[in-house]
């Protein structure tokens, strides 16, 4: 008597499984980063005057680009994970500062220098959160978005 174990569709680990595993991963993190993006983009205010130091910081432009308000998410697939964040615009670099742009300045805090008429005078930045409390308010969404995902 031979046995043999040669049928390999019982096993876990087919192309088809894989493959739809996969795309369920890719759509669950699309939507993950979907809610953290429309947190942060309504935690944003528009308004004229300064937001207290630790709440988020209010949007003083209608520009449709240039705000903080542009917030993207991508689907980074070589690690299985979303980047989220305001759009990195090609304006004015911060003079002075270890903050490399506007939203990591407000998010984080700190000091840059500002030029005023030919004046350069050195400011202090309270910290004005928006992206990360945006993805803890969210988080308890993403417990149900992988049940019964795979079809």
């Amino acid at each position: 008597m031979i046995v043999s174990f040669r049928d390999k569709g019982a096993f876990f680990d087919r192309q088809a499984i894989i493959d739809a595993v996969g795309a369920a991963n890719a759509r669950n993190l699309s939507k993950a980063g979907s809610f953290v993006r429309r947190g942060a983009r309504s935690s944003l205010r528009r308004r004229k005057k300064p937001s207290t130091p630790g709440s988020p910081p209010s949007v003083h432009t209608n520009h449709p680009v240039a705000t903080l308000k542009s917030i993207w998410f991508v689907l980074d697939r070589s690690r299985l994970s979303v980047v989220i964040g305001p759009v990195r615009l090609n304006g004015r670099s911060l003079l002075g500062s270890v903050r490399g742009t506007v939203p990591e300045l407000m998010e984080l805090g700190g000091s840059a220098t500002l030029e005023k008429r030919k004046k350069r005078r050195r400011v202090r930045y309270s910290p004005r959160p928006f992206m990360g409390p945006a993805l803890q308010r969210e988080l308890p969404k993403f417990e149900g978005l992988w049940a019964n995902s795979v079809k």
